[in-house]
């Protein structure tokens, strides 16, 4: 509505938009700046948002340090306890004085730490690193995204150029994903199932599988969640939906582990295939952030028919807006973009196309890890479908 008293026609700047531009004003002034460096009581914050500026600046450096150390098997290295810079030059085939410089780097960015006597052990993070393999993984894995973000304005001008990342993953650019070959899956299912494990571990401690009989992963690569689920439940029955050929690879997973008695495993493309029926129990981790938004919708609303009456679907992935954890939101963004399919979305934005879906009631439930994987539950009413869209 215009303001009568703004006879131009244009609203009024609100109390919030005047505030950013002050606020905005303030920060980008050179002598407001060294005031708050040098005034004791704004010193703390200005110290603090100088670094993390800088961090900004700086982060693909940061990166590549702790891909070099990856590389390098550094930390493995140190696993059984601190060396010398020499003995470090010898193990890993390095000059000493480069050995020294990355481990100079490594030490700013606590992958290692320098004690006393010169010689260098592991940091915090080297030692949080050993404990998870999927870093392992991922970081390797990264070396395709940093070649498709060589230059990222290209990547974002040029929706269309194969990238990288579109050939490793190729379902995000086939026309049918069903007839992929085996081989050409192999590579993304194993980088899935090396971090599937802990993102399980945080579903299943939150959401108890005690009043289910049937689970039914959807996308559920070489079977890694299925598999934790099972350990937990000796009398889940298990069904695996996927393309054929990764669904090849969790059947051989599930006879391995003498599941076979009760895991099915069903090859197919939801896109142009109905779900099978039966289970009272979903899950779609990190598969929806994958595909855009029309297939998404399209997804939700296959899943909402295979489920039973009452039955859950648990929808876990990484959202966009989780507190404390935006940068992983930041990384998606453009992960997904390369990827050439899919985006993040918010915890309101599943809500609405879990409710648009059908399903009657949706909630958060909290996991120890959000940046990893938020989950929503939401529940398909007992009664008659209901596919209107409610508000969150």
């Amino acid at each position: 509505m215009t303001s009568l008293a703004d006879p131009s026609g244009d609203a009024k700047p609100s109390l919030r938009e005047r505030w950013f531009a002050y606020r905005n004003q303030k920060l980008a002034d050179p002598k407001f700046q060294r005031w708050a460096a040098s005034f004791p009581l704004t010193r703390p914050i200005a110290s603090q948002r100088a670094k993390a500026l800088f961090d900004l600046s700086a982060g693909f450096v940061y990166s590549q340090v702790l891909f070099a150390c990856v590389k390098l098997s550094l930390f493995e290295a140190l696993a059984d306890g601190p060396l010398a810079v020499d003995a470090l030059a010898s193990r890993l085939d390095l000059p000493a004085p480069a050995m020294a410089r990355l481990l100079g780097a490594a030490a700013g960015l606590k992958l290692v730490e320098k004690i006393p006597d010169g010689r260098y052990g592991l940091g915090v993070h080297g030692a949080a690193y050993l404990g998870n393999p999927a870093i392992k993984a991922m970081v390797e894995h990264h070396a395709l995204l940093y070649r498709d973000l060589e230059d990222p304005v290209a990547l974002l001008r040029d929706g269309k150029r194969e990238t990288a990342l579109s050939s490793f993953w190729p379902y995000a650019q086939a026309d049918n994903p069903g007839t992929i070959p085996a081989e050409a899956v192999a590579p993304y299912s194993e980088l899935m199932a090396s971090s599937q494990a802990l993102i399980a571990d945080d579903v299943l401690d939150a959401y108890p599988f005690i009043d289910h009989g049937t689970l039914m992963d959807v996308g559920g690569g070489d079977g890694a969640f299925l598999l934790a689920a099972a350990r937990r439940r000796p009398d889940l029955s298990l069904i695996l939906f996927d393309l054929p050929a990764v669904a090849e690879s969790a059947d051989q997973n599930f006879k391995a582990s003498r599941l076979a008695n009760r895991a099915s495993v069903i090859g197919g493309d939801f896109t142009t295939e109905a779900l099978p029926k039966g289970a009272d129990l979903i899950s779609l981790v990190r598969v929806l952030h994958d595909h855009d938004d029309a297939t998404a919708a399209l997804l939700l609303r296959k899943v909402f028919d295979a489920l039973v009456p009452g039955g859950i679907l648990l929808l876990a992935e990484p959202f966009a807006d989780t507190p404390q954890a935006e940068s992983v939101g930041a990384y998606f963004q453009f992960y997904l973009l390369a990827m050439r399919q899919g985006r993040p979305r918010s915890e309101r934005e599943l809500m609405t196309l879990l409710y648009g879906a059908g399903f009657g009631r949706v909630r958060p439930v909290a996991t120890a890890r959000p940046m990893l994987a938020s989950l929503l539950v939401a529940q398909k009413s007992a009664g008659p479908a209901n596919r209107s869209v409610k508000s969150s």
